[in-house]
């Protein structure tokens, strides 16, 4: 199939991985990701990507150049590359959300279960 389509609301609420990579094309990835109570995507920056967050549960903030923007549902925050950005869960609950990466971020087919998979995953293959 040329493309892909699917119901992203119900797909991102019924995520429980930290992170699942849906699909990759020649220029952009849609994956769907859950942080925990209190968890956070860890401050980064993309030099040749740019990103697309949209909140479908939980709230929160995200960090864009040190700028706070508050994050819930039904929220979106564009992150040039470029832009040094984190995402904080700050609720009691989880935040569960999908993000547009141009061009592709990660692996096809990636999927951590916990942030901490993906996080020693970058460790072993980004020196991070």
């Amino acid at each position: 199939m040329p493309g892909y389509s699917i119901n992203i609301e119900e797909k991102t609420l019924a995520n429980d991985n930290f992170r699942e990579v849906l699909f990759t094309g020649p220029h952009s990835q849609l994956v769907v990701m859950t942080l925990q109570a209190g968890e956070e995507i860890g401050l980064e920056r993309h030099e040749t990507h740019d990103q697309f967050i949209r909140v479908e549960e939980g709230e929160g903030y995200a960090v864009l150049d040190g700028e706070r923007h508050a994050l819930e549902d039904g929220v979106a925050v564009v992150i040039p590359s470029g832009t040094e950005h984190n995402v904080v869960n700050s609720g009691s609950g989880p935040m569960r959300l999908y993000t547009l990466y141009a061009p592709a971020e990660h692996p096809d087919g990636t999927l951590h279960k916990t942030k901490a998979e993906a996080d020693e995953y970058e460790r072993q293959h980004h020196g991070h």
